[in-house]
């Protein structure tokens, strides 16, 4: 995409369908054109062969005007499929660059935001589509032949043409008039269905909880007060959209009722003939109706305005680096801290507060700390996911800013607390980042997890299908799982977070062994509590608010943190 801040996006996916555009111009001016030919063709029947007797006059009329309709229809077909193809584009483009603007965002930018919110923005793509190829589309081709309609009636019929121009301004002032009010209407109604949708996703996402606590007789006012809100809502938009389409009815019934009166007066004095006036009646439907569509429709026009305003919100955020400016080769895994802060809330309190020093290359280190002290934090910030407040991650003396996700991902493995997996086979899981990893990298990751052994037991070992969330396998599968899609790059950096959480002791010493191992000639950095695991790191970090109050060689550490005399804080000059 070349330009996604303003609406470049949107410039950028109409510039695709240029072409198309043209070709719409172009049918839609002959179908409107072709639209005269049936109030012609009754001004002549009524004038020229009722008067006059002339059947061969109306022979040739009839069989023109089968032409006239064959033509017609072979063109709003092609306009058809003009359509279609236009909003395939549209779709396709808008689809494609607003996904990978979503997965360019920084994770910080993501968590800022609902889930709710970043559905909602993709069903924007289909107000977008809708507005520049649905009926709406179509109705702003159509528009501006209403003043040839105009003209025409003003030749054929002069005492009604100027009751059409007394009542076209009033659909404008109606369609203005809707617009507005269905605007702030469907901004409502948006906003109260995000709300219903929301606590929906949670009661899903946590299923399990609700069902085993048995929450939903205690949830349940909470789902049907959000619930009868988002009703109330639509039916306010519902009964506000029926009032001003019912009125556009109206004044269209009325449009006609004054046209033919005028008309009967302007006959009676003998100022046009009654083909003129029911051509004119024809002609000025074809004038009042897409004003009367406009009253309609106007609310497609809104939603188009609001959709495209989120849209030109989300492409105007910050995105992560996407090039780099040179590749390097693997590094060795030494990783550096320097003066390193972070916080959630630009006036909150820091959750990483100036930690400084280096850590390996090589070696197993483990990182302790209570809840809320910052592990967590501390590897987003190493993995590159969090942007410091200030300070720097370095990796082999390289500023990680400089590089992208991608990169990072090769060259940094992570396993978060919270391990998802996919809907697919568990060897798609597992290589889900390395999609063209042979069956040999595959398997040696799965048994640096030890996930080999349970996975060939099963019926369909590596092609065994999960469902959503690893949905049929224990907790303990799915994080081993997850362990091996780190290990399958054999990245020189490896972060774990509580990775033998659900674990059992058994499982938990052979993980301890295989970190053992790998941090030989790799650096590996695990949060744990795990006395297993703490037991084979070469040494240990202790947070506590985000600031480094113990770190040394493994041995010593856990000696101080034994019962008895607190431990004396060390210097935060070198962690690790």
């Amino acid at each position: 995409m070349q330009s996604e801040e303003g609406q470049g996006w949107l410039r950028f996916a109409l510039s695709e369908s240029r072409g198309a555009f043209r070709e719409l111009v172009l049918i839609s001016l002959f179908v409107n054109l072709l639209v005269l030919s049936i109030p012609v063709f009754v001004l002549q029947v009524y004038d020229r062969v009722v008067f006059h007797s002339g059947m061969t006059t109306l022979q040739g009329l009839v069989i023109g005007m089968g032409l006239v309709i064959g033509f017609d229809f072979i063109l709003r077909q092609a306009r058809s499929r003009v359509f279609q193809g236009v909003a395939l584009r549209v779709d396709a483009a808008v689809g494609r660059a607003l996904y990978n603007k979503v997965v360019s965002l920084p994770l910080r930018i993501l968590e800022s935001r609902p889930t709710t919110f970043w559905q909602a923005v993709f069903r924007d793509v289909d107000a977008i589509r809708n507005a520049v190829s649905g009926p709406s589309a179509a109705l702003m081709l159509d528009l501006p032949f209403a003043v040839l309609f105009f003209i025409v009636v003003l030749i054929i019929a002069p005492p009604v043409a100027w009751v059409l121009l007394v009542f076209v301004p009033l659909f404008m002032i109606l369609a203005w008039r809707s617009g507005k009010v269905m605007r702030s209407a469907a901004s409502e109604e948006r906003e109260t269905a995000m709300s219903r949708e929301g606590l929906l996703n949670e009661l899903i996402a946590g299923r399990a909880t609700v069902k085993s606590l048995a929450l939903g007789e205690a949830v349940a006012p909470r789902w049907e007060d959000r619930h009868a809100q988002a009703i109330d809502v639509a039916q306010q938009r519902g009964e506000a959209g029926d009032g001003y389409h019912n009125l556009g009815y109206i004044m269209t019934m009325s449009t006609t009722v004054v046209v033919t009166t005028v008309g009967a007066l302007a006959i009676l004095e003998q100022q046009m003939t009654i083909g003129s006036l029911i051509a004119a009646n024809m002609l000025g439907a074809r004038l009042v109706g897409p004003m009367s569509q406009l009253v309609s429709q106007w609310r497609m026009f809104m939603q188009f305005r609001e959709s495209a305003k989120r849209l030109d919100e989300v492409f105007a955020m910050a995105s992560e680096r996407t090039e780099s400016g040179i590749e390097l080769s693997r590094p060795k895994g030494a990783v550096k801290l320097e003066k390193l802060f972070f916080n959630y809330k630009a006036d909150g309190q820091p959750v990483i507060d100036g930690i400084d020093g280096s850590i390996g290359p090589g070696g197993l280190h483990g990182i302790i700390g209570a809840n809320g002290s910052g592990k967590t934090t501390l590897l987003k910030l190493i993995r590159g996911i969090y942007t410091p407040a200030s300070g720097r991650v370095l990796l082999d003396e390289a500023d990680l800013a400089q590089f992208t996700q991608r990169q990072l991902a090769d060259w940094i493995g992570y396993l978060p607390q919270e391990c998802t997996l996919f809907a697919g086979s568990i060897r798609d899981n597992i290589a889900i980042a390395h999609p063209d990893a042979d069956d040999e990298t595959v398997v040696a990751a799965a048994e640096l997890a030890k996930a080999h052994q349970y996975v060939v037991d099963l019926p369909d070992g590596y092609d065994t299908p999960l469902t959503e969330g690893g949905q049929g396998l224990s907790t303990g599968q799915r994080q081993r799982i997850a362990v091996a899609r780190a290990f399958v790059s054999r990245p020189p950096v490896l972060l774990l977070d509580e990775p033998s959480s659900n674990l059992d002791k058994e499982a938990e010493q052979g993980l301890a062994e295989t970190l053992r191992e790998y941090s030989r000639e790799n650096t590996a950095m695990v949060v744990t509590h795990s006395p297993s695991l703490l037991a084979v790191c070469d040494s240990i970090l202790v947070l506590e608010k985000g600031r480094v109050v113990m770190a040394g060689p493994a041995e010593q550490v856990l000696a101080k943190l034994q019962p008895g005399p607190k431990p004396v804080p060390v210097s935060e000059g070198k962690p690790a």
